[in-house]
């Protein structure tokens, strides 16, 4: 399955080296706004944003415009849809659910009155590299450089709103607004990760990396760069892995994640039993020492 004579051969090929670039560049995107994600409890809103993503990617195909754009705007209106009518957090699984049932159902709606290659349909659900060009790189660097630039400006009063949402409120923090502008540039970052990860599966990036640095660390700063690595390590080997055997690179870069994940919490689980072998001795000391 693994044939790294044809794998190194395909690295060669135009279209790979523009996919890993785009996986690159996602990576990057996703691992910084990975940790906010998980620290916010919006991994279900990834997932919902991603739906409206793959039915702005449907109509897309359907119209025979740009499946990129289609999903980029399907995304921003997710996210919009969720900053605004899930405002209160008791409201907002009950309303990403809504969103995430309406989007998958109208996707499949597009999709059927669809009559081109099956593989199109797919690779929305699935992710397919060869549909990445330097059109859609150009677009996927540029709206990245617009999320990173926004997050750099709001990164500060975001973590404090994410940290001590009550307090940053009484300080004057804009909470609310934070929370639309977050969710917009999820979305965005949703939708980027279709082409490769697919619609279904961009949680693999968008949060099992920054999940998994959450285990190991409590530092906002360190878990953004372990999530950033995470992220690359599962989108560019995800990619590579894929190539020889002709698969689904959506399959490579979750399976990645998630044994990074697995092992971010065994490192959790060692440190922790360790820190209890240490305490233990000294509590159990102290009543001879009396």
């Amino acid at each position: 399955m693994f044939d790294f004579a044809l794998t190194g051969e395909l690295l060669g090929l135009d279209f790979v080296q523009t996919a890993l670039l785009a996986a690159a560049v996602l990576g990057l995107v996703a691992g910084v706004l990975g940790p906010l994600v998980v620290m916010r409890r919006m991994s279900f809103a990834v997932h919902g944003t991603a739906e409206l993503a793959f039915t702005g990617a449907a109509g897309a195909l359907l119209l025979g415009v740009g499946v990129e754009l289609g999903g980029l705007a399907g995304a921003v209106i997710a996210a919009l849809l969720i900053g605004i009518l899930g405002g209160r957090e008791s409201e907002r699984d009950s309303v990403i659910g809504v969103i995430l049932a309406f989007g998958l159902g109208m996707g499949v709606l597009l999709l059927s009155f669809y009559e081109g290659r099956s593989a199109n349909k797919f690779g929305i659900l699935v992710g397919q590299i060869i549909t990445i060009d330097s059109t859609n790189l150009n677009l996927l660097v540029g709206a990245s450089v617009v999320v990173l630039v926004v997050l750099a400006v709001i990164y500060r009063p975001l973590l404090f709103a994410t940290v001590d949402p009550a307090v940053a409120t009484a300080r004057g923090v804009p909470v609310r607004l934070l929370s639309l502008i977050f969710a917009v540039l999820v979305g965005i970052s949703s939708a980027l990760g279709v082409q490769i990860v697919g619609a279904l599966l961009v949680v693999s990036l968008m949060v099992t990396p920054a999940a998994a640095a959450a285990r190991v660390t409590a530092s906002p700063w360190k878990a953004t760069v372990l999530s950033i690595v995470f992220a690359e390590i599962a989108a560019l080997g995800g990619i590579i892995l894929s190539l020889a055997p002709g698969k689904p690179v959506s399959a490579f870069v979750t399976t990645i994640s998630f044994v990074i994940y697995l092992v971010c919490r065994l490192v959790a689980w060692l440190r922790g039993r360790t820190s209890r072998v240490r305490v233990e001795p000294t509590a159990t000391a102290q009543p001879a020492l009396r």
